[in-house]
């Protein structure tokens, strides 16, 4: 799988069957240039502005926004619910965390993710070979916190989303926070992964914003 990174929680995620997935598109209000992608896959992980913008994205598209498992041409989609919040989303509401499955490979976009996750939660997220995880705090988990839900889960490789930027015009936390926790991290500016290359520790991996 290739994975880019489109700004703010929005991947473009292709997948090795040439399938496109878009994550959490959003709306050009967050100020981030709107990419105008076209996909075969959309996921909304809630219904928030900066999530849900799917008329960004281009082509004749599934859109996914409940939990359960979906399958398409091989792909597995799996929607798990969680919080958008620490409080059993009583102040921001219901989150979806969404795992991408490709012949055993499996990717893990957290959503807004606002809560360490318990036992049940891990157990129905399974192995992860990619996690794609919020670390900007103050509508999500904090970088701290992030680093605790990396421990539980312990993929083999980390990408952080939903940070403070220039472009980005809500008021969270940069990247910095949560970078200090993991000095041997690599910036680059596209993922490309593969069943059978987990690397022996987590890698942290920071993607460059791919513009239109």
């Amino acid at each position: 799988m290739k994975i880019s990174w489109l700004g703010h929680a929005c991947f473009m995620i292709q997948t090795n069957n040439g399938k496109v997935i878009i994550t959490d598109p959003f709306d050009d209000s967050v100020g981030y240039p709107q990419p105008r992608a076209a996909a075969d896959l959309v996921t909304v992980s809630h219904q928030h502005f900066d999530h849900n913008s799917v008329k960004m994205v281009m082509g004749k598209l599934k859109v996914i926004q409940t939990a359960g498992e979906h399958i398409m041409n091989g792909l597995k989609i799996i929607g798990i619910q969680s919080y958008h919040d620490n409080a059993k989303g009583s102040l921001r509401g219901k989150n979806l965390i969404f795992v991408f499955e490709e012949s055993g490979f499996r990717v893990c976009h957290l959503g807004d993710l606002g809560h360490i996750p318990d036992q049940k939660l891990l157990g129905e997220i399974g192995h992860v070979d990619v996690m794609l995880i919020p670390v900007g705090g103050l509508y999500t988990i904090d970088a701290s916190e992030a680093k605790d839900v990396i421990s539980l889960i312990n993929p083999g490789y980390v990408v952080p989303m939903h940070y403070k930027t220039p472009y980005l015009k809500l008021p969270i936390s940069p990247v910095g926070n949560f970078l200090k926790y993991f000095p041997e991290h690599k910036i680059i500016d596209q993922l490309d992964v593969s069943p059978g290359k987990k690397p022996e520790q987590t890698q942290v991996v920071v993607l460059n914003l791919t513009k239109p």
